[in-house]
C-alpha cells in the first residue's frame, strides 16, 4: 500500500504582527498562526517570554527571508518593576532569592536612568536562551546549575519613567537587539539597594511595525472561521476562501523599509528572479548600495547589492 505524502500548506506570504497574550509561548504562537493560515512555512522574529504580552512578528512563506531585518530592528517595551524582591528568573515565575524592606523614591530611580542609557554592558539572566558550552542557560538553570554568562554590549535608546509609587515603577524602554528587560530590572534593583523583578512586561513595537499593525488571535480566528472563534466539529479541513484572514497580513516588503527601494520593470524583474543582474534606471536611482531591495508593481522581487548602477540579486522572492 502506497504511503500518503505529508500534506503541504499554502504558499501564503506576509507578516502577522501578533498581539501575543500572556501565557502563550513564542513557538506555540507560531504553530497557531501557521495552522490558522494553513501556511507552508512560518517563523517569528524574536522570542517573547510566555509571561510577556505584546508584539510578536510572525513571518509566513517568503517573508521568512526577511526575518533578520526585523530581528535587528529597535524594540519598545512597557514594563513594571516590583521593588523589594529579586527572583531567580528575574520575573514572577521564579522563587525569591533576595529581599529588602527598602523602597526607592522616584528621584532615586530617575537619577539612575543615565547609567542605563546609551551603549552599556549587560549580563543576560540565568534563565535565558543564551548558549553555554552548547546548552541553553535556562536548561542548566532548571537543573540547579549556576553558570557564568559573560556580559555583552547592548544599546538603550531611551529609558523613561511612566509611573511610580512606593512599591513599583512603570518604565518604557527603546532598545536594540539582544537586550534583556529582566536584566534591567535586576540590575536597577541591585544599584538601588532594594532588589527588583519584572511584574509586567509588554512589547509595544518592533521596528518597522507599530501598534497599528497589531492583530489578536481572536481576530484571526474570527476571520478564519467566518466570524466564529473556532471551527465546528465537521470542519476538519481549512475553508476554501482565505480572503478574510489573508487581508490581515502585512506585506512582506514592509520588513525592508530600512533598505533603499528600487522600482524595476516586469522584464527586469524576470531577469532578477533568474539570478541575473540588471541596470538600474531612473534619475534618482542609487549608484552604490551594500543592500537594497528591488520591487515591480509594488511587489518585492529581490534583495541585493547595487554596484556601479547595476542591481545584483542575493535573495529573490517568488512573485
Amino acid at each position: 500500500m502506497a504511503r500518503r505524502g505529508k500534506k503541504k500548506g499554502r504558499p501564503v506570504s506576509g507578516w502577522v504582527v501578533l498581539d501575543k497574550p500572556v501565557g502563550m509561548g513564542s513557538t506555540e504562537a507560531v504553530s497557531k498562526i501557521k495552522w490558522l493560515f494553513q501556511a507552508e512555512k512560518a517563523g517569528h522574529a524574536g522570542t517573547l517570554d510566555p509571561l510577556a504580552s505584546g508584539m510578536l512578528p510572525i513571518a509566513l512563506g517568503e517573508a521568512t527571508k526577511t526575518v533578520p531585518y526585523v530581528q535587528d530592528g529597535a524594540k519598545v517595551y512597557r514594563f513594571t518593576v516590583a521593588w523589594g524582591e529579586e527572583r531567580s528568573t528575574d520575573d514572577l515565575e521564579g522563587p525569591v532569592t533576595n529581599s529588602s524592606d527598602k523602597r526607592p523614591a522616584e528621584g532615586e530611580v530617575r537619577a539612575l536612568l543615565p547609567k542605563y542609557t546609551g551603549v552599556i554592558m549587560q549580563t543576560p539572566p540565568q534563565f535565558s536562551a543564551i548558549k553555554i558550552a552548547g546548552e541553553r542557560a535556562y536548561d542548566l538553570a532548571r537543573e540547579g546549575e549556576t553558570v557564568e554568562i559573560p556580559a555583552r554590549e547592548i544599546e538603550i535608546g531611551r529609558l523613561d519613567i511612566i509611573e511610580h509609587d512606593a512599591d513599583r515603577t512603570v518604565f518604557e524602554v527603546e532598545c536594540g537587539k539582544g537586550t534583556y528587560v529582566r536584566s534591567l530590572a535586576r540590575d536597577m534593583g541591585r544599584d538601588l539597594g532594594c532588589f527588583g523583578h519584572i511584574a509586567e512586561l509588554r512589547r509595544v513595537e518592533v521596528e518597522p511595525f507599530t501598534p497599528d499593525d497589531f492583530v489578536t488571535v481572536a481576530e484571526l480566528e474570527a476571520a478564519r472561521f467566518g466570524g466564529r472563534t473556532q471551527a465546528s466539529p465537521d470542519e476538519a479541513e481549512a475553508p476554501v476562501d482565505f480572503s478574510a484572514i489573508d487581508a490581515l497580513l502585512v506585506e512582506t516588503a514592509a520588513a525592508l523599509d530600512c533598505l533603499p527601494q528600487v522600482a524595476v520593470s516586469d522584464d527586469a524583474a524576470t531577469k532578477i528572479r533568474l539570478g541575473n543582474p540588471v541596470i538600474i534606471r531612473g534619475r534618482d536611482a542609487p549608484v552604490e548600495a551594500e543592500e537594497a531591495c528591488a520591487t515591480a508593481r509594488g511587489k518585492l522581487v529581490a534583495i541585493g547589492a547595487i554596484e556601479q548602477g547595476m542591481f545584483k540579486p542575493k535573495r529573490v522572492f517568488v512573485g
